[in-house]
């Protein structure tokens, strides 16, 4: 595995000895087996954004300090240029770009999501503490909130409770982009 995903699972794994609690019941609360999310801490699987976010609302850390080993420091605004922020590579099938990992005590994560097109017909399903906004920015998707099937298009918004599986596919044979916006 790469360096930044070896730290990234130090810091997951000292956050939850810290926090006094066993993989056993992190995993358990997490909805993994032992096995798997030990695989994450001993940093030999790469991590789901999903887990490190719950991680981080259960540790009571920021995400950007789970990611980048940094506290954010910003507390008047952050801004993101276009093109700006910090690339979050967590999960194979999506592209992420966290907005606004440098401000301190938010209530919400802010991604720029890109979905590659891939010539697949079911997607990689994920669920994660909270609840997520979707605003398309870019092409069409279809998004899969437990069984249920929406397609989504440039100016388009969904807001949804994220604790279900949901999984994203591009359509059309193009990538599509949405921001996502994940509150605590």
């Amino acid at each position: 595995m790469s360096k930044q995903i070896k730290e990234i699972a130090e810091r997951l794994k000292a956050a939850r000895e810290i926090a006094g609690l066993s993989v056993e019941g992190v995993a358990k609360d997490f909805g993994l087996s032992p096995e798997v999310y030990a695989g994450y801490e001993s940093g030999d699987n790469d991590i789901p954004i999903s887990v490190l976010y719950s991680a981080a609302a259960k540790f009571n850390v920021e995400l950007t300090a789970m990611l980048t080993g940094e506290e954010p420091k910003l507390s008047l605004y952050a801004l993101a240029r276009k093109g700006g922020g910090i690339d979050v590579e967590r999960r194979k099938e999506y592209k992420y770009r966290n907005l606004a990992y440098n401000f301190k005590h938010k209530k919400a994560e802010f991604f720029m999501v890109t979905i590659p097109y891939k010539d697949v017909k079911t997607p990689t399903k994920y669920a994660h503490y909270g609840n997520e906004a979707m605003f398309v920015t870019e092409g069409r998707y279809l998004l899969v909130i437990k069984e249920q099937e929406v397609v989504l298009q440039e100016g388009d918004f969904i807001y949804f409770d994220s604790s279900y599986e949901h999984g994203m596919l591009a359509l059309d044979g193009k990538q599509a982009k949405f921001l996502s916006i994940v509150f605590n």
